[in-house]
């Protein structure tokens, strides 16, 4: 049994050693068959690879001859080209040749007939000059038989004829002249009236409406009793501040304010609008009010001088003159606003110049300066007319000469020197006589009230000087340093005798003199 199993394991083993040599033999024809083929397939690839190579060549080729006949083509129409502008070139060249040839020939034909021409012109002066030197000769010979005949000489003979010249030039003259100014006395009325009429009429104008009454207006009849203040310490501060009459009466949601000095109204009435918007009013705010509302009209007033230039179209004015302009708006003449009077003036030189021919920015200038010599700076200057003093400050500040002449002379003050001073003179008649224009009562009574203050100032240990109810009271405050109780009864005493013997005046002036102690100290 043992043998058996050993037979048929080694006949397993014989089999299978068997197979494997078949299966190898196999593989190796297998293999050998496979290579065969492989061969044959790469030998067919690389004949087609072989034809489609000359293919592609004989492509290559054929594209490349026809690159090159285009090349061809284009590098034959370019030199054609070259030669086509070469050719153009050329032919400019020679057509220029020949016309410069040509200028050539006919600048010398012209440089041969200039010589000719010179050649005659030379000729002919050569037979002008024997010609003059014949006919001095023959000048001199006749001037000689001449002298003979006459028995004078050329000079005496000159000189008769030219006194005989003289005096026909002489009486013509004074003919004409004659003429001359008996037609002008005949036309120079007309013609004056003919301007005057022309610029009056061109000139639109305001009648006179100052007066030394200012109302300020009140929401309700409850501020007023703010503003009256406790036992009337506040209306009495703002009265001693400013200098303005403040007058509390039935007239419902009003308080009047009375003052001539339409600059203290102002400021009175501006320091009152301030204070009852703001709320706090007593006597130490109502002092801070007014010193601001003083600097405010100060810069107003600048504001106003340059508004009033500007719109007359005066340039290059000195910033003193134009803060002088500008106070004129708180003056009046006779009743009427000074600055208004002075605008007015300043339009009427303006068209009067024009239509004689003159410059006309200039005698607007002069018009609109004429005046301010009426708003003097100090009390020393109310002494100089005010022509005078108005030309002093124009000159001071560099004026020119025909401008200070007419200021000076426009109420004949100064000879007139120019014919702007004239004109000066006219249009300030005009603006000043014309219905309407002046009050003459209204300044008689604004000067009063100025000398009843100048009274005032003119004691010692006087601080402040104001006349309110139309002139009734004279409200004076002192220094209290300088001026004790006694003393205070003493000079309200001298100034209303000085009133009473220097002043004339209608009732009773009254003479209050207050002295005023302030112990200020600040805690820090």
């Amino acid at each position: 049994m043992d043998n058996s199993i050993i037979f048929a394991v080694g006949g397993v083993i014989l089999g299978l050693v068997m197979g494997f040599i078949i299966a190898k033999t196999l593989e190796k024809k297998n293999a050998s068959k496979l290579i065969k083929e492989a061969k044959k397939n790469a030998a067919l690839i690389l004949k087609e690879a072989k034809s489609e190579g000359e293919s592609i060549k004989k492509d290559k080729i054929l594209q490349a001859k026809e690159k090159f006949i285009e090349l061809k083509a284009e590098h034959e129409k370019v030199i054609l080209s070259r030669d086509k502008k070469m050719a153009e070139a050329e032919k400019r060249t020679r057509d220029k040749e020949s016309q410069v040839s040509n200028e050539l020939s006919k600048g010398k034909k012209l440089n041969d007939n200039l010589e000719s021409k010179i050649k005659d012109y030379n000729h002919r002066l050569d037979v002008l000059d024997k010609k003059q030197e014949e006919l001095d000769k023959l000048h001199k010979s006749q001037v000689q038989q001449l002298e003979v005949i006459s028995s004078l000489s050329a000079e005496e003979a000159k000189e008769q004829l030219v006194e005989s010249l003289k005096g026909e030039a002489k009486n013509d003259a004074m003919a004409y002249i004659q003429n001359a100014l008996e037609e002008a006395k005949l036309t120079a009325e007309q013609d004056a009236k003919k301007i005057i009429i022309n610029t009056i009429q061109r000139i639109g104008t305001e009648e006179a409406v100052d007066n030394c009454v200012s109302v300020f207006n009140i929401e309700s009849d409850d501020v007023k009793g703010r503003i009256i203040g406790r036992e009337g310490r506040n209306i009495r501060a703002i009265e001693s501040a400013t200098g303005v009459e403040i007058i509390v009466d039935d007239t419902p949601e009003a308080i009047i304010l009375s003052c001539f000095d339409a600059v203290r109204r102002e400021i009175a009435r501006l320091s009152l609008h301030k204070l009852v918007t703001d709320g706090r009013i007593h006597p130490a705010r109502i002092e801070e009010v007014v010193k601001k509302t003083k600097k405010q009209i100060e810069q107003e007033i600048i504001e106003v001088g340059k508004r009033t230039v500007i719109d007359l179209g005066i340039h290059n004015l000195h910033p003193e003159l134009i803060k002088m302009v500008g106070r004129m708006k708180y003056r009046s003449s006779y009743g009427q606003n000074l600055l208004q009077h002075s605008r007015e003036v300043a339009k009427l030189c303006g068209v009067m110049a024009a239509e004689l021919g003159l410059n006309p920015k200039l005698a607007k200038r002069a018009g609109l300066l004429h005046d301010i010599g009426k708003v003097p700076d100090a009390e020393a200057d109310m002494e100089t007319p005010h022509a005078i003093l108005g030309m002093q400050w124009a000159e001071k500040y560099n004026e020119k000469e025909e401008v200070c002449n007419a200021i000076g002379a426009h109420h004949d003050e100064i000879e007139m020197k120019s014919l702007l001073a004239p004109i000066i003179q006219v249009c300030d008649a005009i603006s000043g006589a014309r219905p309407g224009a002046r009050r003459q009562v209204l300044d008689s009574y604004i000067q009063r009230l100025k000398d009843l203050e100048d009274i005032a100032f003119g004691f010692t240990g006087v601080k402040k000087a104001y006349a309110i109810q139309a002139g009734r009271e004279l409200r004076v405050i002192v220094e209290s340093e300088k001026v004790d109780d006694q003393k205070a009864a003493d000079l309200s005493f001298n100034i209303s005798q000085k009133v009473q013997t220097d002043m004339t005046y209608p009732g009773q002036v009254k003479v209050t003199v207050i002295r005023e102690t302030r112990a200020v100290n600040i805690a820090k």
